[in-house]
C-alpha cells in the first residue's frame, strides 16, 4: 500500500440549498450553483482559487458536473463526476481529501446535487445486470419476495433480524423516527419540519414491516457543497483558522465477504460500517465516547438503530436501550444523533446527502446552529454515509483551534459577517443573489453563456 501523506485537510466553507419535494421546481444547475456560491463565500475564496472540482450525483448524465462548475468559470481545471449510490457526496469528500493529502491540490470545491423522480427509488438501467442483483437474490432467499419497495425491504429485514436477536421492538424504530422529525423543525433546510407523536408514526401507512411511511426517507431535490483546503492554504489565510474544521479522521471502505453471510443485517453494510468507524476514529485518536454529535445515514429508522450499534455508541445488541433512555437526543447521555432531522425528515437527495451532513457538523462545531439545535460543548463530531452496493464513508471532524463550540459564544452579527452572506446560514435558508455569485465567480475565466438561465431563475426567487 502506498504511504499516506500527513498533510492536514480542513473544511473551509460549506453551502446548502433547501431540500425540496422532487417536482422540478428547481433544476440541478441552479441548485448546484447556489450551494457552490455559498460554500465559496463562506470560505472567503473565488473560483480562481479552486484547483479541482468534484461533482457528486446519482441521477444525471455523464458530465453534469461540468454543467454546474462552468457557471463559476471555465478555468480548465479537472472536474470529476462521482456516483457511489447513497454515499456519493461523502465519496466526493474522500476524493478531495485524498487529492489534497497527496499534493495534487490545495483547494478543492465539492458539490453534490440531485434531481430525483417522485416515489421510491428505481433503477433506470433495466437492460443489464443490476449491481445489487446478487444481494437482492439473497435478500429474497432470506426474507421472501414482496411487491413493496426494494430498499425498504433490505432495511426492514435487517430491523426484524435485530428485533429477533436482541429484543428491540417496532416502537423503538418508531421512536427514532419521532426524534428525527422533532429535530428537523429547527433545520430551515429540511424538506419536512413537522412533528409527530409515536402513535402517529406507528399508524402511518405500512411500507414493509416494521417500517411505516414516517420512518422512511423521502426522495428529494437539493444540493450541498464544501470547500476543502490544505494546511498550507490555511496558513496563507490565517483569518480562516477560527472557523476551519479539521477532517481529523476518515475512512472509505467497501464490503467484505461478510456481506453474503446470509444475515439481513450484514446485507445492509453493517460490517463495513464497523470497520470504517474503527479506522476513522483511530486516525482521529478518538473513541465513541468523545463524539457528542453525529450525522448518520438514517435512510430508514431501522438503519439508524443498526448504526448506533455499528459505530460503537452502544454495546453490541444494546442500541435500542439507548433509544429507550432518550440518549440519542438533547439531554441524553449518548451523542445527539441527526440534529438536522437526518435523511428521514431533512430529505435524501442522494448526491447531496453527504455534503448536507458535513455542513450540519461544520455549523455545529463552529457554534453557528444557535436556534435551539446546537449540541453544546462539542469538540468532536462524526459523519456516516452509506450506500448499498456498496460503499461507506466515515469522517471525524474537529475544530482547528482545539476549542469546544461553546467556549466562546458567537453572535449572529459576527456569523453574518464571517459567512460572507450577511446572515447566519445555519439558521436561515435563503436563495443566493446574482450579486453573491459575482463575488466568487472567476475573474479570469468567466463565460456568461455558461450561466444559461440561472441568473434569471435566481432573480425570480428573491
Amino acid at each position: 500500500m502506498a504511504p499516506k501523506s500527513t498533510t492536514d485537510v480542513y473544511v473551509a466553507g460549506v453551502g446548502l440549498t433547501k431540500f425540496l419535494k422532487p417536482r422540478r421546481t428547481r433544476e440541478y444547475p441552479e441548485l448546484g450553483y447556489e450551494a457552490g456560491v455559498k460554500a465559496m463565500l463562506d470560505a472567503g475564496i473565488t473560483y480562481d482559487d479552486v484547483e479541482t472540482g468534484i461533482a457528486c450525483y446519482c441521477y444525471g448524465d455523464t458530465t453534469s458536473g461540468q454543467r454546474v462548475f462552468y457557471q463559476f468559470g471555465m478555468s480548465t481545471i479537472p472536474i470529476y463526476n462521482t456516483n457511489n449510490a447513497c454515499a456519493t457526496g461523502s465519496t466526493g469528500l474522500h476524493l478531495a481529501r485524498t487529492l489534497i493529502r497527496n499534493g495534487a491540490a490545495d483547494c478543492i470545491l465539492v458539490i453534490g446535487m440531485e434531481q430525483m423522480s417522485p416515489g421510491s427509488i428505481k433503477s433506470v438501467w433495466s437492460d443489464r445486470p443490476s449491481p445489487m442483483g446478487l444481494s437482492t437474490t439473497m435478500m429474497e432467499e432470506i426474507g421472501g419476495k414482496h411487491d413493496t419497495p426494494r430498499n425498504a425491504q433490505y432495511f426492514a429485514n435487517a430491523g426484524q433480524e435485530y428485533m429477533d436477536k436482541y429484543g428491540a421492538t417496532a416502537e423503538d424504530f418508531a421512536e427514532i423516527a419521532r426524534i428525527s422529525h422533532e429535530h428537523s423543525q429547527r433545520n430551515p433546510y429540511a424538506q419536512f419540519q413537522n412533528t409527530y407523536t409515536l402513535d402517529e408514526i406507528l399508524k402511518s401507512p405500512m411500507v414493509h414491516p416494521p417500517l411505516t411511511k414516517l420512518q422512511c426517507s423521502p426522495t428529494s431535490d437539493g444540493a450541498g457543497a464544501a470547500v476543502l483546503i490544505s494546511q498550507a492554504f490555511l496558513d496563507r489565510r490565517p483569518q480562516l483558522k477560527q472557523k476551519a474544521i479539521l477532517i481529523a479522521g476518515q475512512s472509505m471502505l467497501t464490503d467484505s465477504p461478510q456481506l453474503f453471510s446470509r444475515s439481513a443485517i450484514d446485507l445492509v453494510g453493517f460490517d463495513m460500517t464497523k470497520r470504517a468507524a474503527k479506522a476513522a476514529m483511530a486516525e482521529a485518536r478518538v473513541s465513541p465516547a468523545d463524539i457528542t454529535v453525529c450525522e448518520l445515514h438514517d435512510c430508514f429508522s431501522t438503519n439508524e438503530l443498526l448504526l448506533i450499534d455499528g459505530l460503537g455508541f452502544s454495546a453490541p445488541g444494546k442500541a435500542h436501550e439507548l433509544v429507550r433512555r432518550g440518549d440519542i437526543t438533547y439531554g441524553g447521555k449518548g451523542p445527539v444523533v441527526n440534529p438536522s432531522g437526518g435523511l428521514i425528515s431533512k430529505g435524501h437527495p442522494l448526491g447531496a446527502t453527504g455534503l448536507a451532513q458535513c455542513a450540519e457538523l461544520v455549523w455545529q462545531l463552529r457554534g453557528w446552529a444557535n436556534n435551539g439545535r446546537l449540541v453544546k460543548q462539542t469538540s468532536v463530531a462524526l459523519q456516516h454515509n452509506l450506500g448499498l452496493g456498496g460503499a461507506v464513508v466515515v469522517n471525524v471532524y474537529k475544530r482547528a483551534d482545539g476549542r469546544r463550540n461553546t467556549d466562546h459564544e458567537i453572535s449572529d452579527a459576527e456569523i453574518a459577517e464571517s459567512s460572507g452572506l450577511g446572515y447566519n446560514p445555519a439558521t436561515q435558508a435563503k436563495v443566493v443573489t446574482p450579486a453573491d455569485g459575482e463575488k466568487v465567480r472567476s475573474r479570469k475565466f468567466k463565460a456568461e453563456y455558461a450561466m444559461g438561465d440561472t441568473v434569471k431563475n435566481l432573480q425570480s426567487r428573491l
